[in-house]
């Protein structure tokens, strides 16, 4: 927990200077802080079904142009990489988002560096992973395409190599849509996703997720900022392939890929 305040830190969350910056600037800073059950990215839990603590910085530009950093504790670098010491993931990413014209279309494309400081042991895949982004919003709705860059993608590599070596060109595609409740501060989603790794197919798997978030400002304005929100997750992920053995079970012979109900609080700053 100390590398992972000391990780926040780093990213900026102490003191953030949001107030300095006027309020007709063309230049906007924001944070914020997250408690969650658990940490689930597309379907997989980070944490092994443990708590998590988050937190990330972002600089805007009315230009459309953004940077980001974010952070949160995970399970999985020691627990399925096989690190023998790492427990953070700290995130990178920068991209340029707009409107297409008048036709009520939005884009956003960009990329992201995942990064997972610790003690990797000489025979493991390195776990950081580049990806670049492309997508698409109407209203509610959003299509998104994730490519991969890196040689190995999460720490998965090339099955035929012994899963070491080349995994780039993995690639990873989401249908979303989050929908307002009128005025009551409730908000709806529903996401479905498909992750595809180059070769290395064993691991390939679609997740679905169905959520609810309630902003609590509008309880009391005390509470402005503050979000709480239940989703619920699954995959069709296997737990074991042919061959292989182990694939989304960790060395505790936990599957990541199960359903999943997460609850959590947010503060925007």
């Amino acid at each position: 927990m100390k590398k992972l305040v000391h990780a926040l830190v780093l990213t900026g969350l102490a003191g953030v200077p949001a107030a300095a910056i006027a309020a007709d600037s063309p230049h906007k800073l924001s944070a914020n802080v997250t408690l969650t059950s658990d940490y689930v990215f597309r379907g997989i839990t980070q944490t092994g079904g443990d708590p998590a603590i988050q937190g990330g910085l972002d600089y805007t530009h009315s230009s459309g142009f953004y940077l980001g950093t974010w952070a949160s504790n995970v399970g999985w670098i020691e627990d399925f990489q096989g690190y023998q010491s790492g427990n953070i993931e700290i995130d990178l990413y920068g991209g340029f988002r707009g409107d297409i014209g008048k036709t009520g279309l939005t884009f956003d494309v960009g990329a992201i560096q995942y990064m997972y400081p610790g003690d990797k042991v000489a025979a493991v895949n390195d776990a950081d992973t580049t990806e670049v982004y492309a997508a698409l919003g109407w209203k509610w709705f959003t299509v998104k395409y994730s490519y991969y860059v890196s040689d190995e993608v999460f720490g998965i590599g090339n099955l035929t190599a012994g899963n070491t070596g080349d995994s780039s060109g993995s690639d990873y595609l989401s249908i979303s849509a989050s929908v307002p409740v009128g005025e009551t501060g409730l908000t709806l989603g529903a996401s479905w996703g498909t992750f595809s790794f180059e070769n290395n197919g064993a691991f390939d798997y679609d997740d679905w997720k169905v959520s609810a978030a309630f902003d609590m400002g509008k309880v009391n304005k005390l509470f402005d900022g503050v979000t709480v929100g239940v989703a619920y997750t699954d995959t069709n992920a296997d737990r074991t392939a042919p061959g292989i053995g182990n694939v989304w079970t960790d060395l505790n012979n936990k599957y990541l890929g199960d359903s999943t109900t997460t609850v959590y609080i947010t503060k925007a700053f």
